[in-house]
């Protein structure tokens, strides 16, 4: 059986709640999954709901936005956790392996495009990868086996309503 590379990317919400339902599917039907979340730091619903099901979750940013140029800090929990990844998609063990965030860890200089590609070519050939966040790379759009563009055409945030626990975080 072939594994595909996915990016989901685009200017719109909903990419890491696609990723999440592509996970839960996998692991539904069975398969092993690791859910890794390069820029995301906060105790999320997601990761509530992932530890009482069991799937493995592992978040490597801070718990605040990257506002501005990203810190020393940032680029070192970048680094960190594209070693994890790293582990995690090429040992094969896992069926889905979710990189989330990852295309802004590049856009943010966290991690560069390079480091991205030789992580997907390092992969498992049982592994299949999603690769999620806005300003996916035209190089990392072409090694990808399926690419879904979100595009935000109307957006309550707009007339000020904020966040809402279990909907949007």
């Amino acid at each position: 059986m072939e594994m595909y590379v996915h990016v989901y990317t685009g200017n719109g919400k909903g990419k890491t709640t696609a990723a999440i339902g592509l996970a839960m599917r996998a692991f539904g039907a069975g398969l092993n999954v690791s859910f890794i979340q390069f820029v995301k730091g906060r105790y999320t619903s997601e990761m509530k709901s992932f530890e009482k099901l069991g799937i493995e979750f592992f978040q490597g940013g801070r718990p605040e936005f990257i506002i501005g140029k990203p810190s020393e800090e940032d680029v070192e929990a970048a680094l960190n956790t594209l070693n994890h990844a790293k582990e995690k998609v090429s040992c094969g063990k896992y069926d889905l392996v979710v990189l989330d965030e990852i295309n802004i860890a590049v856009y943010l200089k966290l991690l560069s495009e390079s480091d991205v590609i030789d992580l997907v070519n390092s992969r498992s050939e049982r592994t299949e990868i999603v690769l999620t966040g806005r300003y996916a790379t035209d190089r990392i759009i072409e090694i990808a086996d399926l690419v879904t563009e979100m595009k935000e055409i109307k957006h309550y945030y707009t007339k000020g309503v904020q966040q809402r626990i279990g909907i949007e975080v």
